[in-house]
């Protein structure tokens, strides 16, 4: 199934996330980001660049914004491991409001599911949401290590949100 085949259940260009398949842990998480024309202008070009994931900690090869159907390799690192991650871009929405894009795991990686990083504005202040749909992946390997995998992933959570606001603040 390729990028534009698939229906992308992290809905990056809606603002209310509907209801999705139940058979995934579901999570959505927002922080304000800052305010004004400069922190939209860098806080878009950086989310599409990958800036929630790279400023996160991981790499993401190759480098360059996201477009639909791309699928780069990400690489976390943790406990002196480095763990691939495949995934495949499935949306990306760019409106004068609304930026940001949702990827799909694919095999390999240790879960299975879809997440999105959009950066979306209200009048002048500038907001970054995190959506995120999980459940164990396909590998018997990564299915054992899925409880530890939670715990790291809400590690990650926390500094996705904390990726961008940083910078666009100082």
């Amino acid at each position: 199934m390729t990028a534009s085949e698939w229906t992308t259940l992290t809905r990056p260009a809606e603002p209310v996330w509907p209801a999705t398949d139940d058979r995934f842990r579901r999570w959505e998480g927002s922080t304000v980001l800052g305010r004004g024309g400069r922190v939209w202008d860098w806080a878009r070009a950086e989310v599409l660049r990958w800036g929630v994931k790279t400023r996160s900690g991981f790499r993401v090869t190759p480098e360059g914004a996201a477009a639909d159907g791309d699928r780069p390799l990400i690489t976390a690192h943790a406990f002196g491991l480095s763990i691939k991650e495949p995934v495949e871009v499935v949306a990306v929405v760019e409106t004068p409001d609304r930026v940001g894009f949702a990827y799909r795991t694919l095999p390999g990686h240790p879960i299975s599911g879809e997440e999105a990083f959009i950066v979306h504005r209200a009048s002048d202040e500038v907001t970054l949401t995190i959506r995120s749909l999980t459940r164990p992946g396909d590998s018997p390997r990564w299915r054992a290590a899925y409880p530890a995998l939670l715990v790291a992933q809400a590690v990650a959570r926390r500094r996705y949100l904390r990726a961008l606001r940083q910078r666009a603040r100082g």
